[in-house]
């Protein structure tokens, strides 16, 4: 929550809007920001027995629907006390997380099964590769590059087998981009085509892919 403004000594505070992916960030400065404005008794009461004043409900209410968008608020339009709205948009949140994990366990299931095939182009394994690794970050989880790269180097054809023993041996994986190893695999491909022409030996070729 952000200070925006100070007027007349209090502070101006912008409520955090809910979102697809903020769930539990978003209910922690909700939660603060209510306390701050002494009505989350009316989402979290204390003591259950007591009745919230109907003033502190509607407050906590009109707080909640400011830090939410407009389908979620329409789709909660049934709660009438803030602890019902605030009890839905959990259900409804942690649900969607939920299918969040389980997307995020599929599309990570798919690249550890990923392998190139003999017949297929570089550049059509990285653009499959790649958008997999993408969708996992966009979803939030971490897909270290190092993590990518060696995962290529593994799952390469066997006649990028050699190139790529040299790239673990000789290269920085830790700091290599999945692009400087698609693109050192290509060049490879690119050398080996032009040996058949100029008679180069395969020791001749990966001698100078080592210098």
């Amino acid at each position: 929550m952000d200070v925006n403004k100070f007027k007349g000594g209090s502070v101006g505070l912008s409520y955090p809007t809910l979102t697809r992916e903020n769930y539990t960030v978003w209910s922690m400065k909700m939660r603060v920001f209510m306390q701050a404005h002494g009505v989350w008794e009316a989402v979290e009461p204390s003591d259950p027995e007591v009745v919230v004043a109907g003033k502190v409900d509607k407050v906590a209410l009109a707080m909640i629907y400011q830090g939410i968008p407009e389908d979620i608020l329409l789709s909660i339009d049934d709660k009438k006390t803030a602890k019902d709205a605030w009890d839905a948009i959990k259900t409804m949140s942690q649900g969607a997380d939920r299918v969040k994990k389980a997307r995020i366990q599929t599309l990570k299931a798919e690249f550890e099964v990923m392998s190139m095939k003999d017949t297929e182009q570089l550049d059509d394994f990285y653009i499959k590769l790649n958008g997999i690794v993408s969708n996992i970050r966009e979803l939030g989880e971490e897909v270290k590059e190092s993590y990518v790269v060696k995962k290529i180097l593994r799952v390469v054809p066997a006649k990028f087998l050699q190139i790529a023993s040299i790239i673990e041996q000789f290269g920085n994986l830790e700091t290599m981009s999945m692009e400087e190893t698609i693109g050192s695999l290509k060049a490879h491909e690119e050398r080996v085509k032009g040996q058949v022409k100029s008679g180069t030996t395969g020791d001749q070729l990966l001698l100078i892919e080592e210098e």
